[in-house]
């Protein structure tokens, strides 16, 4: 059985977007895309014929990015830039979380 359309578009993970409905909402080209790939900025789903598919996630992260690029800063640069302050991100997010075997004080 299939996934729900209000799960699937609701969760910003899913893949729902090509390659090109990617590049014409984020007003940039689609070998931009490409580069964001190859610099291991984003890693798009492959559908079963191997295209491109973005979530809205990775979206969030090119528009970033070429915001980035658009100010001058180097694309590899701008990667880099966008991947530090993720992970920083989650492990802060991580970090609020409660501990196994930890009593919280109030």
């Amino acid at each position: 059985m299939g996934q729900n359309p209000d799960d699937m578009f609701g969760n910003e993970d899913y893949p729902a977007y090509t390659i090109g409905q990617a590049a014409e909402m984020l007003g940039t080209s689609q070998d931009f895309l490409r580069r964001l790939d190859e610099a291991k900025l984003i890693d798009p789903h492959r559908s079963t014929g191997g295209h491109r598919r973005y979530s809205r996630y990775q979206l969030r992260l090119a528009a970033r990015a070429r915001e980035m690029v658009d100010q001058g800063t180097a694309l590899e640069a701008a990667c880099r830039i966008i991947i530090l302050e993720d992970q920083l991100e989650e492990a802060l997010r991580q970090n609020k979380k409660p501990q196994p075997g930890t009593q919280r004080h109030e």
